[in-house]
């Protein structure tokens, strides 16, 4: 039997395999609210047989969006629709559904990556004042965000909770609490963008104090019996950053506080990052997370082939594959990794007809006449 098409819990959701659709920008909402490309987009992905989808990052309040076409959940247009993309999308798909709630901090007022993906001014029509822990701009050329106050702070988290709650009223099965890739939450563990002297600066202690407060808002907020947990980065690649170390410490704190797994990336608080890329170049660090908090974890990036994905489930560095670009570019992914592996996989009855004679037991649950 293949390990990463065998039954999966996160938290008290049941999943029926270990490939998850990680979250990916589309830049293409109306003011924060979710377009027809929505609808077409996560239909397909919807269709593919993974086990859990997560959806895109998704902005909090209005300033805490990374471009001005990013999703956001931060008012009732907002809800209303995704309620109708998802109302729409679940009618012929089982799969669960999962968002991530994110605020870009310093990474805000952006341009789309197609439009070169720099900041865009505070002059400019389309921009706005981007917040963070400090003063401090992401490049040197950009520029600085407000840094949070005491009332900034109780703003932002009130409106991660806020945003849990309409995650709850849509039926969303999960919260994925965005803190890695250089967004806010990222930026207040990392001593590279967190330079404040109050209780949320200096020490390791001080600088989880507002994700973990913000994981606890969100948590609350949501039903019990749905699962929340943390994307997180385990290193900055930079001298002086975040690190795999203290990454663990962050995971032991949120097991503590009810965190159903994390998920395990790496980066993007720093363009002077290097990355040294390669095939699973993350795994490593989902393993000794993984190893280090006893918490279930995901593995992502450039996770490509299904064996590759098979072994790391099998030899227990990750719980669940993670897969993003792989996705896009094929959007059967699972189908074909369980034709590899000699699994099964969940498909809709329109496309039964389309497995190979070879692979006739490759769709679960699959009969039909033929005239």
């Amino acid at each position: 039997m293949s390990h990463l098409f065998s039954p999966w819990s996160l938290g008290a959701l049941s999943l029926p395999n270990r490939i998850v659709i990680a979250p990916m920008c589309q830049y293409s909402a109306d003011a924060g609210s979710a377009s027809d490309w929505h609808t077409v987009h996560l239909g397909q992905l919807a269709l593919s047989g993974a086990g859990l989808l997560i959806l895109e990052a998704t902005a909090v309040t209005e300033a805490g969006r990374i471009s001005p076409t990013d999703l956001g959940l931060y008012n009732d247009a907002n809800e209303e629709a995704l309620r109708r993309v998802l109302a729409t999308v679940r009618k012929h798909s089982p799969m669960a559904f999962a968002i991530q709630l994110s605020h870009a901090g310093r990474k805000g007022s952006s341009r789309a990556p197609w439009d070169g993906g720099q900041q865009i001014p505070q002059a400019d029509p389309q921009g706005w004042r981007t917040e963070a822990p400090s003063a401090l701009p992401h490049s040197e050329h950009e520029e600085a965000p407000a840094a949070l106050d005491s009332a900034g702070l109780a703003r932002v988290k009130g409106a991660f909770a806020q945003a849990a709650a309409r995650a709850a009223r849509l039926g969303l099965d999960g919260i994925e609490l965005h803190g890695a890739h250089g967004y806010l939450l990222h930026q207040f563990l990392s001593p590279l963008a967190n330079q404040r002297t109050d209780a949320y600066g200096g020490s390791l202690e001080n600088r989880m104090r507002f994700p973990l407060e913000v994981f606890d808002a969100v948590r609350a907020a949501f039903p019990a019996d749905r699962p929340v947990w943390m994307r997180l980065s385990a290193t900055d690649w930079v001298d002086g950053g975040w690190t795999p170390e203290e990454t663990i410490a962050l995971g032991r704190a949120l097991r503590a506080r009810g965190c159903a797994a994390l998920h395990v990336s790496t980066g993007g608080v720093s363009p002077r990052q290097k990355i040294p890329l390669a095939p699973g170049y993350q795994v490593e660090f989902a393993a000794r997370v993984r190893e280090g908090t006893g918490l279930p974890v995901m593995a992502v990036g450039l996770i490509t082939e299904p064996e590759q994905a098979e072994a790391i489930v099998a030899t227990g560095q990750a719980d669940a594959v993670a897969l993003a670009r792989g996705m896009l570019y094929d959007p059967r992914w699972p189908w074909h990794a369980a034709a590899r592996l000699g699994a099964q996989v969940q498909a809709p009855h329109q496309y039964w007809r389309c497995q190979p004679r070879e692979l006739k037991s490759l769709f679960e649950n699959a009969s039909f006449g033929q005239r």
